[in-house]
C-alpha cells in the first residue's frame, strides 16, 4: 500500500521536484504552498508523513507543527533554508521528528522519511506494551533506542543502562548501591561516585525548561519523577 505525504511548500519549482521525485519512489503525494491551507489539509485527512517547509506564507512550519502534534503523531519532517541551531531547536521543540536543510540531496530526504516511517512501523509492530515512557522519554528496550523530545538521543551504552534502570522504577527511589548493582554488575569495583558522574551526563543529555527529570534524593540516591 502506497504511503500518504503531504507536502507543504511554497516554492513552486521546488515542490513539483520534491512530489515528482516521491512519486517515482511509489509515495501517494499532496501539495499544497500556503501554510493555513496545508495546516487544514494535515488536520482534516490521514497521512503517514508530513514534510513542512519553515518559511510559508499565512502561518509559518513551526506553528503547523505545534498545532498538528496537539493532535497527531503523525511523522514530521521539516523543509528549511535555515541552518541556526535555534531554527533547529524550535523545529524539534515544535514536536518536528526530524528536519533537512536547503539545498539538500534528495537522497537524503528520502533517508530521512523512510528512517522515521520505519521508526513508527517498529512501534507498531511492538504495539507500544515494551516501550518505557516517562514524560517526553520513550525507550524502546527491543531496539536500545531512547527518543527524548521526538528526537533519537545519543547515549553510550552505561547511560543508557542507567536511564532505563531510572525509568523503569518511575517515582521510586534508586539507591547507589542498586544502581552499581544493576549497571556495573554486582562484582563491581567501581566506586559510588561514578553514578554521580554519569547523573550528571544524563541531566545535561536530558535538559529541559520544565521539572528535571533526575532528582536527587540526598543521602540515598536518585529518582525519575513521572
Amino acid at each position: 500500500m502506497q504511503k500518504r505525504v503531504l507536502l507543504i511548500e511554497d516554492e513552486k519549482n521546488i515542490a513539483r521536484f520534491i512530489e515528482l521525485e516521491l512519486k517515482y519512489e511509489k509515495f501517494d503525494v499532496t501539495v499544497s504552498h500556503d501554510g493555513r491551507e496545508g495546516l487544514n489539509i494535515a488536520t482534516k485527512q490521514t497521512f503517514d508523513c508530513l514534510l513542512i517547509d519553515v518559511m510559508l506564507p499565512g502561518l509559518n512550519g513551526i506553528e503547523i507543527c505545534r498545532r498538528v502534534r496537539a493532535q497527531s503523531d503523525v511523522p514530521i519532517l521539516l523543509i528549511t533554508a535555515r541552518d541556526a541551531v535555534m531554527d533547529r531547536v524550535a523545529g524539534l521543540d515544535a514536536g518536528a521528528d526530524d528536519y533537512v536543510v536547503k539545498p539538500f540531496a534528495i537522497e537524503e530526504l528520502l533517508a530521512r522519511i523512510r528512517s522515521v516511517l520505519r521508526r513508527v512501523r517498529t512501534n507498531a509492530e511492538d504495539g507500544g506494551n515494551d516501550l518505557i515512557r516517562v514524560r517526553d522519554i520513550v525507550i524502546n528496550p527491543k531496539s536500545y533506542e531512547v527518543i527524548f523530545e521526538n528526537r533519537k538521543l545519543e547515549l553510550t551504552k552505561t547511560e543508557y543502562d542507567l536511564l532505563k534502570l531510572l525509568c523503569e522504577n518511575k517515582n521510586r527511589v534508586c539507591d547507589r548501591e542498586l544502581i552499581l548493582q544493576s549497571v556495573w554488575g554486582y562484582s563491581t569495583e567501581v566506586e559510588t561516585n561514578v553514578v554521580d558522574v554519569y547523573i550528571r551526563h544524563l541531566r545535561a543529555k536530558l535538559k529541559t525548561e520544565l521539572e528535571p527529570y533526575i532528582e536527587t534524593v540526598r543521602g540515598v540516591g536518585y529518582v525519575v519523577r513521572g
